[in-house]
């Protein structure tokens, strides 16, 4: 086995142990976890919430036994395969064992070891994104036709699993515009190859079209309730931060890009950089949706950093280059990921408050960062409801309805009695059960709306009650109510099928 081979299992092997030690036993999965999950138990073209593709390794996940294992491994998985890419990248760029290794380095304690913690359709996207560019280099250099089919196959996996990387090729055209490489343009194959990568996506769109387009909603929903807090400035200090300790390799591709005559060819990705973060600034995209840009440019980075370094030189810059990522790294994993209790986070929390990580997306500072304050209380919520449940009447004839996706996903997730909870939130409001008629009422709701709830419900039921509530002060959930409502007067199954409609009109 060759020494560039074993370097490379090397780090494959490191980036799945951190992925694994970067998370306290002490947090449950993260809000949405649980929706991407109960996803693989409905498998459709399309959902409220994401494109499929989350979808399909949710049912592989649940094939493999659904444990909290193989839910961290898939993210993790494919923060390993971006490290691949790169390094491939790097081979097709003719960089050097120092480049590799740089580029690994640089890949590996960037933010993706964050991102890489949560099963979400972001871990994919950001491979998606590499793995396009990688292609585009390919192509570049052979200009063989099969590569852009390759692309567009590429683009339709990543359009499938989420609709950002829309925002690449938004980038990508005006650049290829702007460079001699706008003779693509007069190729037919690639009219053949933009017509393959429509047909892949095309079963998701059809969705899209029949069920009144809910990604628009969804989008809307974003920029009234999220967007709208995104600041500018804070964008584009994320985008330091996310890559702190490859800003150096970065800045070097850049000018390369521009300067360095070997990467002439590539001059296209100089333009795409800024082109695609005026678009991410120009819709007050979320920081994080950008992070899938970077990595190819720690490709050129390395590449040109090895090529320049006189042989004088070398025996000093070299480690110096490979341990300032990692240096970088130190400080952080004691405060950017969730290795540390609650009650750590709050006796330090001017050092989380620096980097804006107490803010969540209301603009507003909270004891917890965001992610952590969703990975709580859930195992708490599941297990009541599960008490709850095993004591009432008929419980077979019990509707569980939730306020929210967190909270139907985590019962569904972690109860022994494997309940069925929904919600008339995301795509919950879809998968509800009328083949049985329902007698009770097992409502899980915010402890602010307490009074409505059992003012505007306990007059159709013989008997209500608040069992029990989320104690943990921590979570996101602190306080959320379970009510009880048992011996209905009315017919809840209508009652409820009159309520879905009434919020699906809502949202067209």
């Amino acid at each position: 086995m060759t020494k560039k081979r074993v370097l490379l299992i090397g780090f494959i092997i490191l980036k799945f142990l951190l992925q694994y030690i970067l998370i306290s036993p002490e947090y449950d999965l993260q809000r949405d976890e649980y929706l991407h999950l109960d996803l693989g138990h409905h498998l459709a073209w399309g959902y409220l919430s994401v494109p499929p593709f989350t979808a399909w390794i949710s049912k592989i996940i649940y094939l493999l036994g659904n444990s909290v294992f193989w839910v961290k491994f898939f993210p993790a998985l494919f923060g390993a395969l971006t490290i691949l890419v790169v390094w491939k990248a790097i081979e097709e760029l003719k960089g050097n064992l120092f480049a590799l290794v740089l580029g690994a380095t640089c890949i590996l304690f960037s933010a993706l070891l964050r991102l890489n913690t949560l099963y979400q359709p972001n871990s994919f996207d950001v491979l998606s994104w590499v793995l396009f560019y990688f292609i585009i280099i390919k192509y570049f250099n052979t200009k063989n036709s099969k590569w852009l089919f390759v692309a567009a196959f590429i683009f339709a996996l990543g359009f499938l699993n989420k609709y950002n990387i829309v925002f690449l090729l938004l980038g990508l055209i005006p650049a290829i515009l702007l460079t001699e490489q706008r003779e693509i343009f007069v190729q037919k194959k690639l009219y053949l190859a933009l017509l393959l990568g429509l047909c892949l996506i095309a079963p998701n769109l059809v969705w899209q079209y029949n069920n009144n387009f809910p990604v628009i909603h969804h989008l809307n929903e974003l920029a009234k309730t999220q967007l709208v807090n995104v600041d500018k400035f804070d964008f584009l200090k994320s985008q330091v931060f996310f890559y702190i300790g490859s800003l150096f390799v970065i800045i070097s591709a850049l000018y390369a890009l521009l300067f360095y005559k070997p990467f002439k060819v590539y001059r296209t990705f100089f333009y795409t950089f800024f082109f695609t973060l005026i678009i991410f600034i120009y819709f007050k995209a979320k920081d994080y949706y950008a992070i899938g840009l970077h990595p190819i440019y720690i490709s050129f980075g390395s590449v040109f950093i090895a090529n320049i370094l006189k042989d004088g030189w070398k025996k000093y810059v070299q480690p110096i280059a490979i341990v300032i990522p990692v240096l970088f790294f130190i400080p952080m994993y004691n405060i950017a990921y969730p290795n540390k209790s609650p009650e750590y986070i709050i006796e330090h929390a001017s050092k989380y408050k620096k980097l804006g990580m107490l803010r969540w997306e209301d603009g507003k500072d909270h004891l917890l960062p965001q992610d952590y304050a969703d990975m709580l209380g859930w195992k708490e919520l599941a297990k009541k409801v599960d008490a709850v449940y095993n004591i009432m009447p008929n419980p077979g004839q019990t509707l569980i309805l939730c306020d929210n996706y967190g909270q139907a996903g985590a019962i569904n997730y972690y109860t022994k009695e494997q309940l069925k909870a929904v919600s008339f939130n995301a795509d919950y409001i879809n998968w509800f059960n009328f083949d049985r008629q329902y007698l009770n009422l097992i409502r899980v709701k915010n402890y602010k709306e307490k009074d409505g709830e059992l003012k505007e419900t306990s007059p159709y039921f013989d008997s209500a009650v608040i069992a029990d509530s989320i104690t943990n002060q921590f979570s996101r959930e602190y306080k959320t109510m379970i009510f009880v409502f048992t011996g209905t007067k009315v017919d809840i199954n209508k009652r409820i099928k009159s309520e879905i409609e009434e919020v699906k009109n809502d949202r067209e």
